[in-house]
């Protein structure tokens, strides 16, 4: 009987141990091999034992992926780890991609499971304060594998649309326009004075968390490890923290502790003009 091989896609979140949920531990201490990039790998050190370990540097994304494919369908019990949510900018799609071409359908060997992780976006934001309480996108500044031109039409509809926009990769050595094309095409839609939260190795040894506007945002460091979170227009600093109201101040007294609607008469339409359906959703 063929013995049937299985591939773990770990999130290990942001980096520090107490991030890593028991599943994650779980799936990294129970795994023949693991496979990830160097930095990845060396994070989770702690919960490495005899397993065989193997790692590999930026840009080999495509053969840590095939390598996985490859040993899980001998038989092998895999785990891949990437940095955050592996199905955010991470290794689960590109997995799941190689098997695709392989011809390989759910069901098939090896089984395969994504288990998630702490994106970058919420330990960035928890950093912050609550600078994503409203609705919020990500978007990669890496050229390297989306064309310049696509990126650049989902920075301007992000910043028409008023979302809160967290910026992955968004600078390296080879790459700095994309940054300041970022912020040019972002100050025709928000005030220079819009709150920008820099976020470099978030919980881990070098952390780093500076408070700037977009305006001068460029001033400030910023590289491969660095989450640019950009407020909306209604993103305001309170001290040390960066906030971002939901609108429940539109129908609720914040500061009473007797509140002027009852809550059956919270969702009437009369109390929520701007709704489209004048019906009130939650």
């Amino acid at each position: 009987m063929k013995i049937l091989g299985t591939i773990s896609i770990v999130g290990i979140g942001p980096g520090s141990m107490e991030h890593v949920t028991e599943r994650a531990r779980r799936a990294i201490q129970s795994s023949d091999t693991v496979i990830g990039l160097n930095t990845y790998v060396k994070l989770m050190a702690g919960l490495l034992d005899d397993q065989e370990v193997l790692q590999t540097g930026m840009t080999e994304e495509v053969s840590r992926a095939q390598k996985a494919v490859e040993m899980a369908k001998e038989g092998r019990v895999v785990a891949v780890v990437s940095s955050g949510d592996a199905g955010v900018y991470g290794m689960a799609g590109l997995i799941y991609e190689v098997l695709v071409e392989q011809g390989w359908q759910v069901g098939d060997n090896p089984s395969v499971e994504v288990i998630p992780g702490i994106s970058a976006i919420h330990s960035c934001a928890a950093l912050l304060g609550a600078p994503i309480m409203h609705d919020a996108c990500t978007i990669s500044l890496s050229d390297h594998l989306t064309p310049w031109d696509v990126i650049a039409k989902r920075v301007e509809a992000a910043a028409m649309a008023d979302f809160v926009i967290a910026f992955y990769n968004p600078k390296s050595g080879r790459r700095t326009r994309q940054i300041e094309e970022a912020q040019r095409i972002l100050l025709k839609y928000r005030a220079p004075d819009t709150p920008v939260g820099l976020v470099k190795s978030a919980f881990r040894e070098r952390q780093q968390v500076t408070q700037t506007t977009l305006a001068q945002m460029l001033d400030h460091d910023i590289g491969m490890l660095t989450t640019v979170i950009v407020g909306n227009s209604t993103t305001y600093y309170h001290g040390d923290l960066m906030i971002t109201p939901r609108g429940y101040e539109r129908k609720y007294d914040l500061d009473a502790a007797t509140q002027t609607l009852r809550p059956s008469e919270r969702l009437r339409p009369e109390h929520e003009p701007w709704a489209l359906s004048g019906e009130g959703n939650q």
